[in-house]
């Protein structure tokens, strides 16, 4: 699945740094490329596990053949091709993505929306080939059949249905969470309990790179006029962190740029202040819903959506002379500690 947010978190490899009772921690490290991306695992242990590559991969394939947009043997390009009123029946997987993101897109009164297909397509970030700025009225005809409220499940969510045919979802922005949570569950299964998953910058850590350490390091890259001048690194411990940013993934017609946030209110690439949003949750997956719909909100009401719920979010927000980075009150501590440990 070609990644629909280029996300600005990467991993600090600090096994040269770190020595425990003389020697260096052992770690197993796996990586590759899925869902148009880049993914990598860092477990921290000398155990041989010589089928754990094999299985993270077939993992992360069959996740591609849910959710992957751009496979159109995928599910999700089943689903997309249903007719009207078709009755479709889900995968637990999908079941449980789709279960996720009908709270999410609630709780942010429809900021977040994985049935803006359409106009995904129409703007050039989907599979469907670049158009071109889209007219007005090819706009106005695709917001009247995009939209969650244009789903309808049953049979406790196992089963969806959708009002017109053209109604597409396209599930970029939280797919990618989903995988992280996905090999976390498969790596704890099989006994590990120090690891850090990354897939696209979707991170998510258990336990700690090395014995006495706080967790796991993650920066948080400033956009790119201040690259060499990062905005944070912090420590992650049996939590998530995802971002949502503006300023990597983008398209340029006729020399203006549009983000890939898609409003689901205009049908616009959302423009706003926020450069990018980082939110530290339990699962990944809840963190990359979240941080799209804060993009799609604009600065002053994801603030306020951060604070009225609780978020830890990093906000970076470009001004007249530069970026300035803003923490919500629930992301203050992450500030003072440096660290978010999921278990507190």
């Amino acid at each position: 699945m070609r990644a629909l947010k280029y996300i600005l978190l990467f991993l600090v490899c600090a096994g040269g740094l770190i020595w425990l009772a003389g020697r260096r921690p052992a770690y197993f490290v796996v990586g590759g490329e899925t869902m148009g991306t880049y993914y990598r695992v860092k477990i921290r242990t000398r155990a041989q596990d010589a089928d754990l590559s094999a299985l993270i991969a077939d993992e992360l394939a069959a996740v591609n053949a849910e959710m992957s947009v751009f496979d159109p043997q995928s599910e999700i390009s089943a689903v997309n091709r249903a007719r009207a009123g078709e009755k479709i029946k889900l995968s637990p997987p999908l079941q449980k993505v789709l279960a996720k993101a009908a709270a999410v897109n609630k709780l942010s009164r429809g900021a977040f929306d994985p049935a803006l297909g359409r106009l995904i397509d129409l703007w050039g970030f989907g599979p469907a080939p670049r158009q071109g700025l889209p007219s007005e009225e090819k706009i106005k005809e695709a917001l009247a059949v995009s939209g969650f409220d244009k789903l309808r499940f049953s049979d406790n969510g196992a089963v969806l249905q959708k009002e017109y045919a053209e109604t597409a979802l396209n599930l970029s922005a939280i797919a990618k969470g989903y995988g992280v949570d996905r090999l976390a569950e498969l790596l704890t299964t099989r006994g590990y309990r120090d690891f850090i998953i990354e897939i696209g910058g979707e991170v998510r850590a258990s336990g700690t790179r090395a014995q006495n350490a706080r967790g796991w390091n993650i920066v948080l890259s400033a956009p790119a006029a201040d690259a060499k001048h990062p905005a944070g690194i912090f420590a992650l411990t049996d939590a998530a962190a995802a971002t949502s940013g503006d300023y990597r993934n983008f398209i340029e017609i006729d020399g203006r740029k549009y983000a890939h946030t898609i409003s689901p209110e205009t049908g616009l690439p959302a423009q706003n202040r926020l450069a990018s949003t980082t939110v530290f949750h339990h699962d990944c997956m809840t963190a990359d819903a979240l941080a799209t719909a804060l993009m799609a909100m604009g600065e002053k009401q994801a603030l306020n959506f951060a604070e009225k719920n609780d978020l830890a979010v990093i906000f970076i927000i470009r001004g007249e002379s530069g970026f300035s980075t803003v923490f919500s009150p629930a992301a203050k501590k992450i500030k003072e500690t440096g660290q978010y440990d999921g278990r507190k």
